[in-house]
């Protein structure tokens, strides 16, 4: 199977990795690590790491504050995309989102169902663009950070920056 657009400028992109949770730390936040260990053997950067709880205008001023860092090309969320009263992070990005990827959320959610079956109705796994940056929303289970990122994410990272520096 051939890939197009294989003649990238980009070679390294530079991420922000936001675990959202009102519960973990540094110490555990395996999610967090998974996330920032996949990315940087895929050669890519973490230039911001950071542990927020799921308050809706704390995940706001976030996403804003760093979609306006210039060196900053992705940040990827981990966490609140559930259905319960506390996930509030899906809401919050979607809103946001100036332009949508809907096809990740509808293959994160039928890769997810070939793992965990029916359960993967209620992942609100979502992506777009905002103010210039690729932004991601996954579950923050383990396994989901893994497959968002082994499957979709690393794959399409530098295409989607690519596309996004051509203006």
């Amino acid at each position: 199977m051939t890939i197009p657009h294989q003649n990238f400028n980009i070679k390294s992109v530079n991420c922000a990795v936001i675990t959202v949770s009102d519960t973990r730390t540094f110490d555990t936040d395996i999610s967090g690590k998974i996330i920032q260990e996949m990315l940087i053997n895929a050669s890519h950067k973490i230039i911001h790491y950071e542990i927020i709880k799921d308050e809706p205008q704390d995940l706001k001023c976030l996403l804003v504050n760093l979609a306006s860092k210039e060196q900053l090309n992705c940040i990827i969320f981990s966490g609140g995309t559930g259905i319960s009263l506390r996930d509030n992070t899906y809401d919050i990005v979607s809103q946001m989102l100036e332009k949508t990827l809907s096809g990740f959320g509808e293959i994160f959610r039928y890769l997810s169902y070939q793992e965990i079956g029916s359960r993967s109705i209620a992942s609100r796994a979502t992506a777009g663009l905002y103010n210039g940056k690729i932004v991601f929303s996954l579950p923050g289970s383990e396994n989901a950070v893994r497959l968002g990122l082994e499957k979709l994410i690393i794959p399409e990272l530098i295409h989607l920056v690519d596309q996004i520096s051509k203006g």
